[in-house]
């Protein structure tokens, strides 16, 4: 039976006769975990322990004593009030009568007022800031209106401060308007200093100061217009101005109107500069600017522009716009 079943393996699988062993004995295996558990259930006493009879005593005077202890304990309302700290208490909110202008940081968060408030409320009182009025209260900044109308019924302002509130508004109200008090000619006359009128400047030698001049120019573009130009050896045409970073439309136009072009740029001998040098203008990459330099090594000096538009990879339009700034 064994080697039947062991042959019709080999030739169902293919396997050797040693692997057909070995699978048989793992087949056997596995049957036996499977089979372990409902054997166990059937094997196991399932009868419920019996409880003694002075187990079941002990088990009712246990019950007993914790009924016991739960009658003679407090109520769970008191038990609570009795555990809470002293910050707790103190943190509830206890309204009573008070003067804003006098009550302490303290006395605010009793009432009810965050800490925050009560702190930026005695920084108004230490700057000089009166409450004249309880609406003044809402004055502070993020102050509740929903704690105001809490607390306002328990505001009591001193005579003092009402009676300068009330005269304040009494003498606006009963102060009658006078044109005389207003004559145009009684009026002091304040000339204004005339605003400097802008000039045009040489763009290729302006600093900061004159580019923060033009509506619509701070010093972070200032400082990115002056990189740019010293990047290139100076600007040749108002239309380069249109390659610079974040320049919007106001700030072009002031640019083109009083950014004059007054001064040569800086140029570049091409016959002696290295690829370092070549690769610092912003017109060239680093490849290019090596490329450039082996077909110098390998064809002989550059004698025009011409002489580099054999240059596969540089197009006709990066040596248009490269070719102001070479020197043959």
């Amino acid at each position: 039976m064994f080697n039947r079943l062991q042959s019709l393996i080999r030739d169902y699988f293919g396997f050797s006769q040693k692997e057909s062993r070995g699978f048989l004995v793992l087949l056997v295996l596995t049957l036996l975990c499977l089979l372990i558990p409902f054997v166990f259930r059937f094997i196991a006493d399932r009868n419920p322990v019996d409880t003694s009879v002075a187990d079941q005593q002990k088990l009712d005077s246990l019950v007993k004593l914790m009924q016991q202890q739960e009658a003679a304990q407090p109520a769970y309302s008191e038990r609570t009030e009795n555990r809470k700290t002293t910050a707790e208490r103190f943190n509830e909110p206890r309204l009573f009568m008070f003067d804003p202008n006098t009550v302490s940081v303290a006395g605010w968060q009793q009432l009810g007022t965050p800490g925050w408030l009560a702190q930026r409320i005695e920084k108004y009182r230490n700057k000089g800031g009166r409450f004249r009025k309880k609406e003044d209260v809402l004055r502070i900044y993020n102050f509740p209106s929903e704690l105001y109308q809490q607390l306002a019924p328990y505001m009591t302002l001193s005579e003092q401060e009402a009676g300068k509130a009330g005269s304040t508004d009494a003498a606006r109200a009963d102060k009658p308007f006078s044109h005389e008090a207003y004559k145009p000619g009684d009026r002091p006359q304040f000339s204004r200093p005339a605003k400097p009128e802008l000039q045009p400047f040489d763009i290729n030698t302006v600093d900061t100061t004159q580019l923060i001049a033009l509506k619509g120019i701070g010093s972070k573009l200032a400082g990115r217009i002056l990189a740019f130009r010293d990047a290139l050896g100076g600007f040749v045409s108002i239309e380069q101005y249109r390659d610079i970073y974040g320049l919007d439309s106001v700030a072009l136009a002031e640019l083109q109107k009083f950014g004059q072009i007054r001064t040569a740029p800086r140029r570049i001998r091409i016959n002696t500069a290295s690829a370092d040098e070549l690769d610092r203008h912003p017109f060239l990459s680093r490849r290019q600017a090596e490329i450039i330099v082996r077909y110098r090594e390998q064809h002989g000096a550059y004698s025009s522009v011409e002489a580099l538009r054999p240059i596969r990879i540089l197009d006709a339009k990066t040596i248009d716009k490269l070719a102001p700034y070479l020197e043959f």
